[in-house]
């Protein structure tokens, strides 16, 4: 296909599509997987498109090495997802086809092919943003198992085309991935309308498998469900102001809010503080504050 140029279909292009989508999903293209041998694992995202992930295996048939499909993903991006620029997009990329395939690559050997340079240097940064920092938390576990290889494009054509022509992202789909929703249950958070909001401590000790929503006493406790878009604001100045009462955590938030490292925020910091502080113990996830 040329740039600028009427593409026609026709009767035997038709055909060629058709002929080439029944071999691409049966046999001898596809085949069975052998948990004995590793795996091949090919991602590729497209920006305002789609994610896609094809999983392959190397096996010996007739006596020849032949590398063979087990299984195609894809989706298309989520509305948050399509402000992600190219390198972060990715990310969720390899998240979902780990998330999807778990049941062939828990406890497997595989490498992780990338059309992305970047996504390698991303995923052993120290100092990662709160996106990054959820992706890791999947991720850890195949680390020693997996291997992250770079593939230019032009060899990469197998993800790369799911990415770019990816299936809706609906329940039907294997690889859906719903929206984040707007209400979310807490059982841990008590609301008064009364312009206050306060913050009751959870102790999940108290509970057992079998109390359902009661207390050690006996008593019926509310399972909410609410709004975040209605009590950000409010939930927000809250936690603010506990800050501000603290010295030590007005410091660490603009330390962490800073790009580059500043000696002399850091030369008001005490211990224990400090030594957190430069062994990257403290994190922020939505302008929260969180210790390791």
């Amino acid at each position: 296909m040329l740039k600028d140029v009427v593409f026609k279909i026709t009767k035997e292009r038709s055909y060629a599509y058709e002929r080439s989508k029944y071999e691409h999903t049966n046999a001898p293209v596809l085949i069975f997987p052998d948990f004995e041998l590793p795996f091949n694992l090919y991602i590729d995202a497209s920006c305002s498109q789609g994610l896609g992930a094809a999983l392959h295996h190397r096996q010996i048939v007739y006596g020849e090495p032949r590398e063979g499909v087990i299984c195609y993903i894809s989706r298309k991006l989520k509305y948050s997802e399509v402000r992600y620029g190219a390198t972060q997009t990715e990310c969720p990329c390899l998240v979902l086809a780990l998330e999807k395939l778990h049941y062939y690559l828990e406890g497997a050997v595989f490498e992780v092919y990338t059309g992305c340079t970047g996504l390698k240097s991303l995923l052993n940064m120290k100092t990662t943003n709160r996106h990054m920092l959820r992706w890791e938390i999947v991720i850890q576990e195949y680390r020693g198992k997996m291997t992250i290889i770079y593939k230019e494009v032009k060899g990469h054509t197998n993800a790369d085309g799911l990415s770019r022509c990816p299936l809706d992202n609906v329940k039907r789909n294997p690889a859906y991935y719903p929206e984040v929703e707007a209400k979310i249950p807490i059982n841990f958070m008590e609301i008064e309308r009364n312009k206050n909001l306060r913050i009751s401590e959870w102790a999940p000790e108290s509970s057992t498998p079998d109390s359902g929503n009661t207390d050690s006493e006996g008593k019926e406790t509310p399972i909410l469900g609410i709004s975040s878009s209605e009590l950000h604001n409010e939930f927000f100045n809250e936690v603010m102001k506990t800050y501000a009462k603290h010295k030590q955590c007005g410091i660490l938030l603009q330390l962490l809010q800073q790009k580059y490292r500043s000696p002399e925020l850091e030369s008001q910091l005490e211990e224990p503080w400090l030594r957190d502080y430069k062994e990257n113990e403290f994190f922020l996830i939505d302008e929260l504050l969180y210790h390791r």
